[in-house]
């Protein structure tokens, strides 16, 4: 800056610097951040950061270097340093799955999800396309009931008779799917709100007691001893937890059995899918948990609810349900959480928090009951304080067993990849024709977007996803066209 444009010692080029920043100041803040953007030296290399983390919108700043060796010379191969980015650090996704608090990274979760469970259904992604051959089930484990809720369609019939608290036994209305009203319960009172959230901290553990039951109810229903059978057939599973509108988590599975080296070996002749559908619901009616032990309520056990559907998978050719199908499915809850019940998508810190939601009144009791059983000194393995936004469920939205497919880890290395091999870029690590050594620092240094930032980013996500849509669009007209092809 030159002498006669300097604010500093010049009178005029002062006032001019203090009427602009006069004039900014009535502007709006998202206006103001956007003056400054706008006057970034380096905003196209911004632009190019945010547009490669596809528009997220909480992204982590890290700053740091890479470098790559060559191991035997100490040449340096390849080097990228973040001194030349934007301010000096370099933006990458959140990588939240949630749909609430990022779209975008939420919408690739979900990708990811859909194809690790479609390979195990179909083959693809290091699994070979024989486990299409192998029986499947598509299973719905629901929780028990802890008192009557409204619910979609016929509620309850109205009924003469009223519980102790003075609250009718029946609701008599037709709710549409929409009514708010579904999923509370008819009388908060007579409601088993320690029982809810019990269940839910335990429901991991009552998943894992099911599939170890499985194998012992295979081996009773073949004779074989409950610990060969474990070297004659696999069972391999992917479940995603969701919560119904009361609240409470059930589980959608993928079932599958295997020869005893996974998908890779074929099951055993009498490893049906008839006999898998078999066990499935008998291992499920015999699991049952015993509540931990507390003064503070009954005792009693914890046990999966009468209802399960079970449904064979029938791979596209006219079941009712197909493999494309239900790997969309299970996807599309790995987006959700507890926020599909009405409940918060981020940890509560304090009391008065729950008294400040802004939820139904039987989300706030679940929180609150969460909170209060989460200070009893036996329910401190629980960790009920840290997951009482998740009404004490404390497990993954999705796990699998590590023979069912591919993992996300490889999903989305070759995700990074593919896009590399697409910019023309190096790769970091695997194409050097000589040994390589690595040398990485890296330092994380803040996360999120000022206003403006935040604006852009979701423009670039919404162009993003409407270019997806259009794309795909494309691609199912130029099926069509040669369908009509093949057939004329």
């Amino acid at each position: 800056m030159t002498t006669g444009t300097n604010p500093y010692t010049d009178p005029a080029a002062r006032r001019a610097f203090l009427d602009r920043e006069a004039r900014l100041r009535q502007l709006p803040p998202v206006d103001r951040d956007l003056v400054r953007l706008g006057e970034m030296p380096d905003l196209n290399r911004w632009l190019e950061q945010i547009r490669a983390t596809g528009g997220c919108a909480e992204p982590v700043y890290l700053t740091g270097h890479t470098t790559t060796l060559d191991a035997d010379t100490g040449e340096v191969l390849q080097h990228y340093s973040t001194t030349t980015e934007p301010g000096g650090r370099l933006a990458v996704r959140c990588r939240n799955r949630r749909a609430t608090r990022c779209p975008s990274c939420s919408r690739e979760h979900s990708g990811d999800t859909f194809h690790l469970v479609r390979s195990g259904l179909i083959g693809g992604k290091g699994v070979p396309e024989t486990v299409r051959t192998h029986p499947r089930l598509f299973v719905t484990l629901t929780a028990p009931t802890f008192g009557p809720v409204h619910r979609a369609g016929d509620c309850h019939h109205s009924r003469r008779r009223h519980c102790e608290h003075g609250g009718r036994h029946g609701c008599g209305r037709t709710h549409p799917d929409t009514d708010p009203l579904i999923g509370q319960p008819l009388c908060a009172d007579c409601y088993d709100y320690p029982g809810h959230i019990l269940w839910n901290a335990t429901a991991p553990a009552l998943w894992k007691a099911f599939r170890d039951n499985l194998y012992h109810h295979v081996a009773a229903r073949t004779g074989v001893g409950r610990t060969a059978i474990r070297t004659l057939i696999r069972v391999s599973t992917a479940k995603v937890a969701e919560y119904q509108k009361r609240g409470a988590i059930h589980f959608h599975a993928v079932i599958r059995f295997d020869g005893p080296d996974g998908p890779t070996s074929t099951p055993p002749p009498w490893a049906t899918a008839d006999l898998l559908l078999e066990t499935v619901r008998s291992a499920a009616a015999a699991v049952a948990l015993p509540r931990p032990e507390s003064a503070a309520y009954g005792d009693g056990r914890l046990s999966f609810g009468t209802q399960l559907d079970a449904h064979p998978l029938t791979g596209g050719d006219g079941g009712r349900l197909t493999d494309d199908a239900v790997a969309a499915y299970v996807a599309k809850y790995t987006s959700k959480s507890a926020e599909t019940a009405g409940a918060v998508d981020r940890r509560i810190t304090t009391l008065a928090d729950i008294r400040a939601l802004h939820v139904t009144p039987h989300i706030q009791a679940l929180i609150a009951t969460a909170w209060r059983l989460g200070e009893l000194p036996e329910l401190q393995h629980l960790r009920l304080h840290t997951w009482a936004h998740m009404l004490g469920y404390r497990g993954h939205c999705l796990t699998k067993t590590h023979a069912y497919s591919t993992t996300y880890t490889r999903l989305r290395t070759d995700r990074a990849e593919h896009a590399r091999a697409l910019a023309g870029a190096p790769a970091l690590y695997a194409d050097w024709d000589t040994d390589t050594a690595t040398e990485s620092a890296w330092r994380f240094v803040g996360t999120g977007h000022t206003p403006a930032e935040a604006l852009i980013a979701a423009g670039i996500a919404e162009d993003l996803a409407t270019n997806r849509e259009i794309a795909k669009d494309q691609l199912a007209l130029e099926r069509v066209r040669l369908s009509n092809d093949h057939l004329g």
